[in-house]
């Protein structure tokens, strides 16, 4: 079957969650509290959900979606579709290479980030919250959890990276469209966010200074709850719907991946495509290999230390064994923001340091990632958002390696959002008049 769109129906879409706790090659390192101080594991008891928290220890492989968060799923468009890049083949000049992209940016807002966000949301809901409270970096979870909030009549509290907050004007009016109350972080809100302001008024913020806010911000208001985006191992599994709809639509084809390249800040959107397929792997079912493409600006996978540390910078959080830079750690800003954060998810760290899962930076002036989107959006039409450019362009670039190595592969890249409210990163980095 030579088609370039593969649809699986709307009956078969799953309606469970994969959990790939119980088919790691060894035990996933557990949370653990720091000498000093009060207990981190009973703050979190007290500032998120507590259904996600029991799914965060789970030892189950499959984890049964409430109904109820099915028929969002397919509210929000899911399945989604899975592409033959037969256009961009044909620019590359591939013989022997494919080229597939999963199609995450078509939710309603326009990331992969609305797969947990419905699920949290939900629970939320359910245990009786009024406030979903989060941090965001390139504003994709913001704007999901916004979504999400708005859907099941919650009110949302977003803190956000103040250098992206500045000129992501429009993706800022969204958020407040679904109802959403926006801070840049550092904000005058929290005592961290006023503590760092102190110390550097024009400080640009961080992913891990936004969770801290979040989080004091949550313990201070009641009836409040904190969502996370990324990195928790909930998250991963509640992302890990597109690698099981994608695994389905290879079978429908009868074709397999070789490598799977997803980009990775905290690791959801890489998580939720190739969890299910590094299962299979672990199974001894598929030979796959695994590249998460990073920037330099954050490259925890590429040259951070395999420890334990805090997820964010006012240490709120338990101590997790990740790949990490450090959680104080000054980043230089990116237009690709979602990417810049100090560590990697625990999941996707211990992948890595056992040799399965593999990783590239590219460069922070980000040109080579903003040309490859070019080049995509050229031959395949799609603007896509500049996280997701980072997986295309190693994509790309192993394409054409394994092509001048005469290799017949298949490559399988997972486009996590689009960029229409990124045109001004498009406009600087081609330089567009």
């Amino acid at each position: 079957m030579n088609k370039n769109q593969i649809l699986i129906p709307v009956d078969e879409l799953p309606n469970k969650w994969y959990n790939i706790i119980p088919d790691l090659p060894e035990p996933l390192p557990p949370p653990k509290e720091p000498e000093s101080g009060p207990s981190r594991m009973e703050f979190l008891q007290k500032t998120m959900i507590h259904e996600c928290l029991r799914q965060e220890s789970s030892t189950e492989n499959w984890i049964r979606m409430p109904d109820e968060i099915w028929e969002l799923y397919v509210q929000a468009g899911r399945p989604r579709p899975l592409y033959r890049a037969l256009r961009l083949e044909r620019r590359l000049g591939l013989k022997r290479v494919r080229l597939y992209y999963k199609r995450e940016d078509l939710s309603p807002t326009g990331s992969h980030k609305v797969n947990t966000a419905l699920a949290q949301a939900y629970y939320a809901a359910k245990e009786g919250k009024t406030t979903l409270v989060t941090e965001t970096g390139a504003g994709q979870w913001g704007t999901a959890l916004a979504y999400a909030a708005s859907l099941m009549n919650l009110d949302c509290v977003i803190f956000w990276v103040k250098s992206v907050y500045d000129w992501k004007v429009d993706r800022r009016t969204l958020m407040k469209v679904y109802g959403g109350k926006v801070y840049a972080s550092p904000s005058k809100e929290t005592k961290i966010g006023e503590e760092i302001l102190a110390k550097n008024p024009n400080h640009p913020g961080s992913l891990g200074i936004a969770v801290s806010e979040g989080l004091e911000y949550t313990a201070e208001h009641e009836g409040s709850i904190y969502c996370l985006g990324s990195v928790l191992n909930h998250v991963l599994m509640h992302q890990t719907i597109i690698g099981l709809e994608t695994k389905k639509q290879f079978e429908l084809i009868d074709d397999k991946p070789d490598l799977i390249v997803g980009c990775l800040g905290g690791g959801s959107n890489f998580g939720g495509v190739s969890l299910p397929f590094i299962g299979d792997v672990l199974k001894g079912k598929l030979e796959c290999e695994f590249l998460a493409a990073q920037s330099e600006a954050a490259p925890n996978l590429v040259k951070g230390e395999y420890r334990y540390d805090f997820a964010d910078v006012g240490e709120h959080t338990p101590l997790l064994k990740m790949y990490t830079l450090g959680h104080k750690i000054e980043m230089p800003p990116i237009k690709a923001d979602g990417l810049r954060y100090h560590a990697a998810a625990p999941i996707i760290s211990l992948l890595r340091h056992l040799g399965i899962v593999k990783a590239i930076a590219y460069p922070v002036d980000e040109k080579a990632i903003f040309e490859a989107a070019r080049i995509f959006l050229q031959s395949e039409g799609w603007l896509i958002a500049p996280e997701s450019s980072y997986a295309v362009r190693a994509g790309i670039d192993k394409a054409l390696e394994y092509e001048k190595a005469g290799e017949e592969k298949v490559i399988l890249m997972n486009i996590s959002g689009h960029g229409f409210l990124d045109l001004q990163a498009y406009k600087e980095k081609l330089g567009i008049p």
